[in-house]
């Protein structure tokens, strides 16, 4: 089985009454780890891969790898950009093998980032690849995107047919209250996704699919391994799954998870070498990091996806 688009997969969850899970890159590993999981459960998967990702990895090691994995495992699998920057990224991406792509047109006024998407559309499906966009600014920093709470905004519901209309787009990015990477929320905040702006939204385009970012929800356990084993991590609040898992019954069709992974890999190591500390073999103390992606992804993919046996 090729890699595949989007647009099927969007389609049977938004019907389903569930999300796929859009899990970040960047080694073998990871891609090793998700794929595993996933392939044990029969869920379909959106492998994804950023900026720092491509720098990081290679654009070629990473799509090689990607591709090995729907060999290994024959899973219904999507390559995507996440956060592309601008139009040469997402063009690089397109003709590079990479079956969706997102263009991050936020940070503009709304007038460039229609203009902006819109351009990467046009290219996109002349090349039968699918894009998503994005409307609100979520806070927080993950790669090269980087938000302060005071520039974040909701998604403004009056705005997305008008978007989707003039762009083309196929799925839709929106801000209703996750935030990017690790230091989301503080002890005594109440972190929560604003459901009414997604209902609103679903009204305004019934049967599209919407996406959300920075939807780790940042366990306490990983993030306690890591202090005790010589971290110096504050404590970190995510949102809640209960919350992911209800949008992912509504119009949520894509939930991004990269934090998680990083923390469940860095705790695992962590705990590996100072258990261990003569050993110095890449090979003893990267296992148990993918078994802890393994074990992490498989408890997205049933509690919060809701996407087992949807492949």
């Amino acid at each position: 089985m090729p890699l595949v688009t989007t647009t099927e997969m969007f389609k049977k969850a938004y019907e389903g009454g569930y999300a796929i899970g859009a899990f970040n890159v960047n080694n073998m590993e990871i891609i090793q780890g998700i794929t595993e999981a996933a392939a044990k459960l029969n869920a379909p998967l959106i492998l994804q891969v950023s900026a720092g990702a491509r720098k990081y990895a290679n654009h070629t090691y990473l799509t090689k790898l990607v591709e090995a994995a729907v060999i290994e495992t024959g899973l219904p699998i999507a390559l995507h950009l996440d956060h592309g920057a601008d139009f040469e990224t997402c063009k690089s991406c397109i003709d590079g093998g990479f079956t969706s792509v997102m263009i991050d047109g936020s940070h503009l006024t709304y007038e460039e980032n229609v203009a902006l998407t819109k351009k990467v559309v046009e290219y996109a499906h002349a090349h039968s690849v699918t894009v998503e966009g994005e409307l609100g600014r979520l806070a927080g920093v993950e790669d090269d995107v980087q938000v302060s709470e005071e520039d974040s905004s909701y998604t403004n519901p009056d705005e997305v047919y008008d978007f989707v209309t003039k762009t083309g787009v196929d799925s839709l990015a929106i801000a209703i209250g996750t935030s990017h990477g690790a230091f989301k929320f503080k002890p005594g905040q109440d972190p929560k996704i604003r459901l009414d702006i997604l209902e609103e939204i679903e009204k305004q385009l019934p049967g599209f699919p919407i996406v959300l970012h920075g939807a780790s929800s940042v366990v306490p356990e990983f993030v306690d391994e890591i202090n005790k084993f010589g971290g110096k991590m504050d404590n970190a609040i995510g949102i809640p799954e209960s919350e992911l898992r209800k949008a992912a019954q509504k119009a949520v069709c894509k939930i991004n998870i990269d934090s998680d992974l990083r923390l469940a890999m860095t705790a695992a190591i962590r705990k590996y070498m100072a258990e261990n500390p003569s050993h110095f073999d890449p090979r003893q103390y990267l296992s148990p990091a993918r078994d802890a992606i393994m074990e992490m992804v498989a408890h997205k993919i049933e509690f919060v996806l809701g996407c087992a046996n949807k492949a």
